[in-house]
Parts: C-alpha cells; sequence; structure tokens
C-alpha cells in the first residue's frame, strides 16, 4: 500500500472519529422547587395565554398617549445604552463566525521570485514578481546574464475536530450571541420602561403645577378676603399671617414641583440621545393617567418572556459547552497538512510536470504531564455551570417575585384611589363650606386653613396615586417581559 493511500486511510479514520463530542447533552436547569401554577395576588385578575412568538409589540401604546409613542421610537434608535447592546451582540455573532472556521480548512498561496549575477555585477533580488535580464530589481540594477528563480507554492492544513473541541467552542459561542440577543432586548425593555416612568413622572409634576397654581389663585383670594376682613377690624392678626403662610407654603411647593419637571425632562432627554440644553416638553392640560388593562397570564409562560431569564438560560448553555472543551484536551490533536511547489528558471517553467513536488503530512500530539492543569480546567469549567445554573434560578426566582409585588401593588392602588377619590370629593366640599361660613363670620379662620390643607393634600395624593398606578403598570408589563399583541 502507497504512503498516500496509507495517508488518506488515517484522515478517513480521524474524520470519522470526529462525531465524537465530550461536550455533556445539555438541559436547561430546573428549579429547586416547581414553578406555581398561578399568582398567588391573582385573584380578581383576567387571565390569559400570551405566547413568546406572537409579537410582543409596541406596549406603551397601551397608555394612550401620541407623545410617549413619538419618544419611544426615539429611544429604539437614538439611545446610546441600547445601541451598545446592540454593538455587543453584532460582536458575538462576529465571534460565532470567527469560531465555525476553525471547521474548515486553512489554505496559502506563496510566490517568490530571485536574481542573482556576478562579474561585478551588482545582485538584487525581489518577491512575487518578474524581470528580464538586464531589469531593474529592488536591489538594483544589474547587467549581463545571471540566474533568476520562480517558485509558486500552494498548502493547505487542517486540524479536525475529532473530539468535538472546535464543535463545543462554537456551540459555547452560539448560545453566548443568544445571550447577548436577550441583552439587547432586555436593554430595549428596561429603556423603554425608564422612559414610560420618567414621562408620567413629568406629567404628574405638570398635572401637580396646574393644581397648585389654581391653590395659590384661591389662596391668594383667602389672603385678600382675610385681609379686608382684618382692615375692617372684623378679623384678628392672625388670620392675616395664617392667610400668607398659608399662601407661602403652596408657592415654595411650586418651585419644588418646577425642579422635579425639570430633572424627569432631563432623564427623557438622555434616554432618547439628544442633549438635556436643547431638549425640551410643552405642558399638555389634556393629558390624563390611562392604566392599561394587562393580561397576566400564566407563570409558566414568564420564564419565556423576560429577557434576562433568557439571557441567564443561554448563558448555562455557554457554560456547558465550555465543559466540553476542557474535556477535549484529554485527547490528542491531528494536524492534516498538504503542500504542492513549483520551481523553475523561467515563468514557463513553472507548469511544467517535472517542475511541480507536493508532500502530504499527518502529525498527532498529545500531552502527557501537565501536573493536573487540565483536570483543573474541567473542574474549573463544571465551577462554572454551576454558577452560571444557579444565577438562572436566582434570576426566575426574582422575576417571580418582581410579578407577584406589582400585581399586589396594582390591586392595592386599585383599591387605594377608590378610596381617595371619595376623600378628595369630600375635603373639596368642605373646605368650600367652611370658607363660606368664614365669610359670614360662623366659623374662625383656622377651620378654613385646615379645611384648605386637607383639601389641597387629597388633591395632590389623588393625581399622586392615578400616575402611581400608571408606573405600576409598565413595572408589570417589564416583569412580566414586555407587552404583546393578541390575535
Amino acid at each position: 500500500m502507497s504512503r498516500s493511500f496509507r495517508l488518506a486511510g488515517s484522515a478517513s479514520l480521524i474524520v470519522l472519529l470526529g462525531a465524537c463530542s465530550m461536550t455533556p447533552t445539555y438541559e436547561t436547569p430546573k428549579l429547586k422547587a416547581p414553578a406555581p401554577v398561578a399568582y398567588k395576588a391573582l385573584e380578581g385578575w383576567k387571565t390569559a395565554a400570551p405566547s413568546d412568538y406572537i409579537d410582543r409589540g409596541d406596549w406603551w401604546t397601551l397608555l394612550g398617549d401620541p407623545t410617549l409613542n413619538a419618544l419611544a421610537e426615539r429611544v429604539k434608535v437614538d439611545n446610546q445604552t441600547i445601541a451598545k447592546a446592540e454593538a455587543a451582540y453584532r460582536q458575538a455573532r462576529a465571534l460565532v463566525s470567527e469560531q465555525r472556521a476553525s471547521l474548515f480548512p486553512t489554505v496559502n498561496l506563496t510566490g517568490s521570485g530571485s536574481k542573482s549575477g556576478g562579474g561585478g555585477a551588482r545582485n538584487g533580488s525581489f518577491t512575487g514578481g518578474t524581470t528580464g535580464a538586464g531589469g531593474t530589481t529592488a536591489g538594483g540594477t544589474t547587467t549581463g546574464g545571471g540566474d533568476q528563480r520562480y517558485q509558486v507554492g500552494i498548502g493547505a492544513s487542517w486540524e479536525p475536530d475529532v473530539w468535538g473541541r472546535v464543535r463545543a467552542t462554537v456551540n459555547g459561542a452560539s448560545a453566548s450571541a443568544q445571550a447577548s440577543a436577550a441583552d439587547l432586548a432586555a436593554a430595549q425593555l428596561s429603556a423603554q420602561g425608564e422612559l414610560a416612568t420618567n414621562y408620567l413622572g413629568l406629567r404628574r409634576a405638570d398635572t401637580e403645577i396646574a393644581l397648585v397654581k389654581a391653590t395659590v389663585e384661591g389662596y391668594q383670594r383667602a389672603l385678600t378676603i382675610t385681609q379686608n376682613r382684618y382692615n375692617a377690624a372684623i378679623a384678628p392678626k392672625s388670620d392675616v399671617l395664617q392667610a400668607q403662610t398659608q399662601l407661602a407654603n403652596a408657592q415654595a411647593t411650586l418651585e419644588g414641583l418646577a425642579q422635579t419637571r425639570a430633572t424627569y425632562e432631563n432623564a427623557i432627554a438622555v434616554l432618547v440621545g439628544e442633549p438635556a440644553s436643547g431638549f425640551h416638553l410643552a405642558a399638555d392640560p389634556a393629558w390624563k393617567p390611562v392604566v392599561p388593562d394587562i393580561p397576566v397570564g400564566v407563570p409558566s409562560t414568564l420564564l419565556e418572556r423576560r429577557p434576562d431569564v433568557a439571557a441567564a438560560e443561554r448563558r448555562v448553555a455557554a457554560a456547558n459547552a465550555q465543559i466540553g472543551v476542557a474535556r477535549a484536551a484529554f485527547f490528542p490533536t491531528f494536524d492534516l497538512t498538504a503542500n504542492g511547489s513549483s520551481t523553475g528558471s523561467r515563468l514557463g517553467d513553472l507548469f511544467q510536470s517535472s517542475a511541480n513536488t507536493w508532500s502530504l503530512g499527518l502529525s498527532v500530539a498529545q500531552t502527557l504531564f501537565d501536573a493536573g492543569a487540565r483536570r483543573a480546567r474541567v473542574a474549573e469549567s463544571r465551577a462554572a455551570y454551576d454558577a452560571a445554573a444557579a444565577d438562572y434560578r436566582q434570576t426566575a426566582l426574582s422575576a417571580f417575585s418582581d410579578v407577584e409585588n406589582q400585581l399586589a401593588a396594582a390591586r392595592a392602588l386599585e383599591r387605594q384611589y377608590a378610596f381617595q377619590l371619595t376623600a378628595s370629593q369630600a375635603a373639596d366640599q368642605t373646605e368650600q363650606m367652611l370658607l363660606n361660613q368664614y365669610r359670614a363670620g360662623q366659623v374662625a379662620y383656622t377651620d378654613v386653613v385646615a379645611a384648605q390643607a386637607t383639601a389641597f393634600a387629597a388633591r395632590r395624593t389623588l393625581i399622586q396615586t392615578a400616575v402611581a398606578r400608571q408606573t405600576t403598570a409598565v413595572a408589570l408589563i417589564q416583569s412580566l417581559g414586555g407587552g404583546w399583541r393578541q390575535t
């Protein structure tokens, strides 16, 4: 049997061995406790079964605000945190392509040419070009005849993936790329949720500013009434001082709300990728808080929908692949090489069969002693897998907790709003009744002040609770992994 046939047989055996894999069969880690069959805070809520393959859509449109919709579209394009996550995802995909290239041979092409002379002629040499007798070369000008040589060669090398090391590396990189894609989705969801929260905070500040301005006008009228009664010697000076104090406190509150609004506006500017100095959102007097109706679904869908849970699970898969990479180091590596070249004194000689030479090679390398380094790397990769699995379980548990917290908050705020609406309406009536009685001289001004303070606090609390219901709905949508469109 010729040497070439023996090499070919060895190569075939190596390819057959390539079916071997040192990577453990991957299964998604199980939670230490079974996933709940229902959310405990779900009583009274409408259930649904959203599927992960359904387009989640622009969930912020559930809030019914065109300005917010426009800002959310800008976040998709101009937010730099999302841009960073998107670049990381592209980098991860490129790494997969780089690792996959290791499964294929590497082919190189080389060429050279040289010219040498004697008898006083200057010597010159060049690479990758041609020259005639007496021509100019990189080394200088030659005269007369000389010895010139041309050579062209092609070579290939391939390390067969006998024990699945490269495949495990590719699988690990693919899982990491999928985790990076989930990170991108998580960054988008986080930025969009932060935008919605800040926008609702700004609109709450606008509503409170309008309320405080109306209250300041009311307090100003009350101060005028009290001043007139004092001037007529009907009311004591203390009534005027109380009215002035109440007015000044309301004016101070107005300034604080203006600062709060500016903070929210600047935060929104950052989210849409615009300098805060040139960004402005006008107040919307017609804005009303809209609390969306959110179908919650069953707990098992949460693990399929939340991008942070998906990213954590993909990192477990990547860690599992690294175990296979570490295990493969215990087995020998094979390297197949093939080279061919042609040499001649003239370019035309390169294409003659007599000038051609070739070679085939097979090399095997095996580490015999490394003082336990490979075994330590396997142990390290197993520990990394256990850590990734624990992180996945913790992320899933935190996801369930987030949903329960937001469900409980949404239920409590819904009930609170109903009570506070009743309280605010009653406080408004009490304020007006006592102000009328004061004008008639039936009650002291301290009663009016107390009633006005109570009514003002009730109105502000009602606004804050209404917006809190919206922000809780946004947080619940984020906890569930985003919105969805149902068909």
